[in-house]
């Protein structure tokens, strides 16, 4: 697990390679969250992501961010 998830850690770098599908997207951006980042906001920095847009893309799939659980759910 730990080899796919490095290899997924490399090949998402950034929001324009991100899956453009928001099931896709949650389950990449929760693979980070749980094995690179302690939170959603050194995610987004680390990445160069606008934390707006992929709130607003995942909140239009239903998926809202847990602080709590450092996921979106």
């Amino acid at each position: 697990m730990l080899k796919l998830s490095i290899f997924v850690f490399f090949l998402y770098d950034n929001m324009n390679s991100l899956p453009k599908d928001p099931m896709m997207l949650m389950s990449v951006i929760n693979m980070k969250l749980r094995d690179f980042y302690p939170s959603i906001e050194d995610l987004c920095d680390d990445m160069d992501i606008d934390r707006q847009d992929l709130d607003s893309i995942l909140s239009k799939a239903g998926f809202e961010y847990s602080r709590e659980h450092n996921r979106y759910m």
